[in-house]
């Protein structure tokens, strides 16, 4: 099943009404996109908790890696330049962090708090190559300004 992003926006937005703590915010995300796609192998937050670092937030699938600098991977990547980072073979991909072996390409969004602070990165991973695509960033990335825009 692919995932209707107008359908699970509408469902977040309605689950998420009046809610204004973050992380309370990010396991009602999680939870809602990992179940509404069968390539989401892994899906979750990593938050930034002081500079230059993410520390795993919420997230649904197996084991992910506790602590991300913004220096490695993918997530890094993301929270470092502020841009979506669509990764169609990890492999490929310099300085990636192996938290699965079974992730074969991934998708990770800075998320921006209402006043455009960097406060977490989305990550979703794949165990198909090329999983994702342009679709993908904007109908995340359209449900992330809706739940973290307001904050």
């Amino acid at each position: 099943m692919r995932i209707d992003y107008d359908t699970v926006s509408k469902t977040i937005a309605s689950l998420t009404e009046g809610e204004t703590d973050d992380v309370a915010l990010m396991a009602t995300v999680v939870c809602e996109l990992h179940h509404a796609d069968d390539r989401f192998d892994w899906t979750g937050f990593y938050r930034v908790t002081e500079p230059e670092l993410l520390k795993i937030g919420p997230y649904q699938g197996g084991h992910g890696c506790l602590v991300i600098p913004f220096s490695r991977g993918v997530c890094g990547a993301a929270a470092r330049s502020g841009e979506v980072q669509i990764v169609d073979d990890v492999e490929t991909f310099p300085g990636h962090i192996a938290c699965s072996s079974s992730t074969r390409s991934e998708i990770v969004l800075p998320v921006r708090d209402g006043a455009g602070t960097l406060i977490a990165v989305l990550d979703i991973d794949s165990d198909r190559p090329a999983a994702f695509g342009p679709g993908d960033a904007a109908g995340l990335g359209a449900v992330l300004d809706q739940v973290f825009g307001r904050l």
